[in-house]
């Protein structure tokens, strides 16, 4: 089959996946001066969605010199709301407004960003292997249609998602730990009962072992409803199997528009993010929140850190791991820190029991309603913890 070659056979800097992560490296990037080739393996940008789509209004806006399209928010969130196992609701105050977003339309509008920036993107286009010499990563190689092609880089940036095929080609080991992954369900859900300006968290060993359940409004009666399960639950029991337990409970007669699955890495950074001509981001690099799962603006953040040190490294012509290491520093000074507390925290949680869950909103229901914060949810949960209270304090004072 003829396939007429829409890239060249050299660049500076190769990126493989175009999520958030990944467009937001392409994008950078290409804005400092870069030859830049964004490659994703799916048909379009941004299809299809594995996420539940909500952000920090505030953390977004930092990345754009220009409002944020309506067109990429699905509804603004302004309260949180948790329900422990016994059915008790409790609601946490929130300084900041959240987001919902249309993911399918922000990440195809990121990836546009990185092109308008002078980026080249190739959609079905699948990397499957590296090139190397001497045990340094010098491209990829990428199958288009059934056609084979090796494309040159000085540097290569993989953002091709859990697990990431690519880090290990380069010689990284990426896998996580059973314990350490989400395997999650996600319905979206219509003609339910839901606020349309409130995210609901829901929390039982009984269908959500190790992780926790979701409703993220998208509307009016409809949301993105799922759950995430640590995976060293689900040998004896699927996702699926968990989720329609919860579905029964909370929302017996809702209408189904879509779903997917999908997993999250629950886990600290990956210990090497660089190499020799490569650098890895995102869920590649296990940059999501270890808590929540939450990977949209901590991949964006890591995206846009390694766009600029790739780019200023491909213009002083060391691509070495030494000149990309700025990248694993800065990483670990602005959002890693605060990762790996969020990793000791959840390690915590994950010995919660029900009656535990149970305890912990009844005691926060009787706070005074200024009092009813996130921080003060956690230095409850912890109270008798001390190590973890400090953990807890060094979080929210970071943000």
């Amino acid at each position: 089959m003829y396939v007429r070659k829409q890239f060249d056979e050299a660049y500076d800097i190769v990126v493989v996946g175009a999520g958030p992560a990944g467009s937001m490296a392409a994008w950078q990037a290409a804005r400092d001066g870069a030859r830049v080739l964004l490659l994703e393996k799916d048909p379009v940008v941004g299809t299809p969605v594995r996420c539940a789509e909500g952000v920090a209004r505030k953390a977004l806006e930092e990345f754009f010199d220009f409002p944020l399209p309506s067109h990429w928010i699905a509804t603004e969130v302004v309260h949180f709301r948790l329900f422990a196992p016994d059915g008790t609701s409790v609601q946490v105050n929130i300084a900041e407004t959240g987001l919902i977003l249309h993911r399918r339309l922000f990440d195809y509008d990121l990836a546009q960003l990185a092109v308008q920036a002078g980026a080249q993107l190739l959609t079905n286009a699948y990397v499957f292997d590296v090139l190397k010499s001497e045990n340094r990563v010098t491209g990829v190689r990428v199958r288009v249609h059934g056609t084979e092609f090796n494309v040159a880089a000085r540097v290569v940036i993989a953002a091709d998602g859990v697990e990431s095929r690519v880090a290990r080609w380069a010689g990284i080991d990426s896998t996580i730990a059973i314990k350490d992954i989400e395997t999650c369900v996600q319905y979206t859900l219509s003609d339910i009962d839901i606020d349309a300006d409130t995210c609901d968290f829901f929390f039982s060993n009984d269908f959500a072992p190790g992780g926790y359940a979701w409703a993220f409004p998208k509307g009016e009666r409809t949301a993105n409803v799922g759950l995430g399960v640590s995976a060293k639950f689900t040998r004896n029991r699927t996702p699926e199997d968990y989720f329609f337990q919860f579905l029964e409970r909370y929302f017996p007669r809702a209408s189904v528009s879509a779903q997917t699955l999908g997993g999250v890495p629950a886990d600290r950074t990956l210990k090497t993010i660089v190499a020799d001509g490569f650098m890895i981001v995102g869920d590649a690099a296990h940059q999501a929140n270890p808590i929540s799962g939450g990977g949209i603006v901590s991949g964006m953040v890591a995206g846009k850190i390694a766009g600029e040190v790739a780019a200023r490294a491909v213009k002083t012509g060391k691509t070495d791991r030494k000149a990309l290491l700025p990248y694993a520093r800065e990483w670990h000074r602005k959002i890693g820190k605060t990762h790996q507390r969020y990793y000791r925290l959840k390690e915590a949680l994950l010995k919660f029991d029900d009656p535990t869950f149970n305890r912990l909103a009844a005691d926060y229901q009787a706070l005074r309603p200024d009092q009813q914060t996130l921080l003060n949810l956690f230095k409850m949960a912890f109270k008798h913890n001390p190590a973890f209270i400090w953990d807890v304090i060094r979080i929210f004072a970071a943000q």
